[in-house]
Order: structure tokens, then sequence, then C-alpha cells
């Protein structure tokens, strides 16, 4: 598309040209500030999609070490600095945050499955989100090659 544009500038002449190739690099410009927005936006949903990996993650071990038959005692964060003692019966349910202000009681191994299938949900999630980064990366590369065409060919004109 750009190549077709350029080459109808260079037969109309310079002035339309450089017309031509100033309103295009501001085109560019703009479509490159949008893709580079794009790219920051994905690198943050990349991140968030890490942490709550690392995070279910930690919660498998921790729900693994609960094993045995004698009750643990654990602090239980009540929020701002205050905790309260709590004890943890081996044979405990455990409650599983299924989204949208639900949860639901399970048993430790279908607690561990139910996570990692979060998990493996996470890392689509995370491919996904890698692909557009890429496809993102190459479209503002292609940008800069234009942006650099532009700029040889407006020296070259002048």
């Amino acid at each position: 598309m750009h190549g077709s544009i350029l080459q109808n500038a260079f037969i109309h002449g310079k002035e339309n040209f450089l017309q031509m190739s100033e309103e295009q690099a501001q085109a560019l410009i703009q479509q490159m500030q949008a893709l580079e927005a794009y790219m920051a936006d994905l690198i943050q949903k990349e991140e968030a999609v890490i942490r709550l990996m690392q995070e279910a993650s930690g919660a498998i071990e921790s729900m693994k070490a609960l094993d045995g038959s004698a009750p643990y005692e654990t602090l239980v964060p009540m929020g701002m600095g205050a905790y309260v003692k709590a004890t943890i019966k081996p044979d405990d349910k455990m409650i599983v945050s299924v989204g949208a202000g639900t949860a639901i009681e399970h048993d430790k191994n279908a607690a561990i499955n139910y996570v990692e299938a979060r998990i493996k949900e996470l890392e689509v999630a995370l491919q996904q989100i890698s692909a557009q980064r890429q496809d993102i990366a190459v479209r503002l590369e292609q940008g800069q090659k234009e942006i650099n065409k532009l700029i040889q060919a407006s020296h070259g004109s002048k």
C-alpha cells in the first residue's frame, strides 16, 4: 500500500511527494504509537498472568504440604498486619474460588486438580499473549522501516 502511494507521489512531482510523505510519516507515527501502547498493555497482561501462575503454583505446593495426620497451626491474616492463630486438620476440606464471587468446597486432591487446570488455562493465555506480542513487534519493525524509507526518500528528493 505504502509503496504504491510513494510511486504515485514521485510521478506527480517532488512537491506532491514531500506532502504525501509527510502525511504518510504522520500516519505511520500515529500507527506506531498505538502499536507501542498495545505492546505495553500486552506486557502488563503477560506479567499479570505470570504472577497468577506463580501464585497458583505456590498454592499447590502449600496444599501438598498439608499432609499427615497431625493438625497444623498457622496464622491467618485478618488485614492491616493483624493475624489470628488457626488449626488446620489434615482432613479439612478446602475452599476454592471459582470466580464471580463463588467458591466451592473440595477435598485436597480435587482442589489441587482444579488449580492445576487453571494453570493450564493460564499457560494457554500466556502463549496467546506471547504470539500477539511477536505480531506487534513485527508490525513495529515494519513501521520503522517505512519511516526510514520516507526519511531517505525525502532527503533524496531535496
